[in-house]
């Protein structure tokens, strides 16, 4: 592998629950703040479920009326992210042949979707927007994003539910290393705050109920978890070869080693229970990444807070790390962010990146009582310090349909 390509990050963006941006957001994330609140739209008085964590800067502060009015609200979020890390990255000059972008959706323009379908109801065909198809289509994102910047070496939009930001991520990758492009584009965004999709997820059981307390809602290992919260928002960032970033002098937060994808074949919904394809997914990045597992000191878990998934996933991570699972500090950040489906891979990705950049991880909050099933080294409360040296982080993603994705990274020294 000392011959194959090295990927680098090289610039970061984000719009979610707790800020506008990457800086906002890490700060807040580092502070243990929540980003769940109560909903006041109307529906909610019939709704179960009655909160959410809906971002914390709204596209109307930052984005022109005329622009927001053809996209739909993720497309939104894709373009606050991407106009963000693109610019982190330094604008980078790079020919629009070698330019690719990746970004993921687990649902994609479903606001749009109802919305129009309501218009459509009320008012008939003629009052629907011809903006439409446009705005409710998965790829929607990622192809605005990539018409912005004339990106002409592929536009992709990997869908696989939760998993869908962090598959998008291991996609531009493999573009990169593969010889298909210089510089990508990636992430994943998620719009669903809406009733239909809150009411589906908690028909489901999927979702917290604790409308008394939305801040302490999303609760990962604790033993009164009952359910994820859902979130909204988006993180996009910039891969580089290091060879391309190396000769514009860079910044370069962090190197992405590998990546492990492995699926259960075990249920539409629930994880299963062994964890198999998750310890599969793991050793396969450790593998393709070259990382030694002594590196490995951080890991930002899935943990959306659920009964059944918290527990099954960090006895898998048990079963992957073995004994050296001790000696790496968790992070469960949907404790504040709540769950993004389809841009929590990315966001959670950003997170990584400034752990390793910054040597600390993030706290893990509302863990009251710890369940005892779970044998990890759970980062409580307040951010850790990670060490000096080359070290290591893993990101872990799953999605209904039982997809597994796991991306390391790698401290960059320079």
């Amino acid at each position: 592998m000392s011959d194959r390509t090295r990927v680098v990050v090289t610039g970061l963006g984000a719009t979610t629950p707790l800020g506008g941006d990457v800086p906002s957001t890490w700060t807040a994330l580092l502070a243990g703040k929540s980003g769940a609140r109560l909903l006041d739209e109307p529906w909610t008085e019939v709704s179960t479920v009655k909160f959410a964590a809906r971002v914390a800067v709204e596209p109307s502060e930052v984005m022109e009326r005329v622009e927001m009015r053809r996209l739909d609200r993720s497309e939104q979020f894709a373009m606050i992210a991407a106009r963000e890390a693109w610019a982190d990255a330094g604008k980078p000059e790079v020919d629009k042949e070698r330019l690719g972008v990746v970004i993921a959706s687990g649902i994609g323009g479903v606001v749009t979707m109802l919305d129009q379908y309501d218009i459509l109801r009320e008012k008939g065909p003629r009052s629907v927007s011809p903006h439409t198809v446009p705005m409710l289509m998965p790829n929607g994102p990622a192809a605005n994003v990539g018409l912005e910047l004339q990106a002409k070496a592929g536009v992709h939009t990997p869908v696989s539910a939760c998993a869908s930001g962090a598959e998008a991520i291991g996609y531009a990758m493999e573009m990169i290393r593969t010889g298909r492009a210089d510089v990508v584009v990636t992430g994943g965004v998620e719009a669903a705050v809406h009733p239909l999709p809150i009411a589906g997820f908690a028909s489901m059981k999927a979702l917290s109920t604790r409308n008394d307390a939305p801040e302490k809602a999303s609760r990962p290992y604790d033993t009164d978890r009952d359910g994820f919260v859902l979130g909204e928002g988006g993180g996009v960032i910039v891969l580089e070869s290091l060879e391309h970033a190396q000769k514009r002098g860079a910044k370069i937060y962090a190197e992405i080693a590998g990546q492990g994808l492995t699926s259960d074949g075990y249920h539409i919904a629930a994880p299963d229970p062994d964890g198999s394809g998750v310890t599969r997914a793991v050793e396969f990045a450790l593998k393709d990444s070259g990382v030694d597992l002594a590196e490995v000191v951080h890991l930002n878990a899935h943990a959306t807070s659920t009964p059944v998934g918290d527990v099954a996933e960090a006895n898998a991570l048990a079963a992957a790390l073995g004994d050296h699972i001790n000696h790496v500090a968790v992070s469960a950040t949907k404790s504040m962010t709540g769950h993004l489906l389809g841009g929590a891979g990315a966001i959670e990705t950003i997170f990584c990146v400034l752990a390793l950049h910054h040597r600390v991880a993030p706290p893990t909050i509302n863990i009251d009582n710890l369940d005892p099933a779970v044998k990890i080294d759970v980062v409580r409360d307040q951010p850790r310090d990670l060490p000096a040296g080359q070290i290591a982080a893993i990101n872990d993603s799953f999605g209904f349909g039982g997809h597994n994705v796991v991306l390391i990274f790698r401290s960059f020294e320079g």
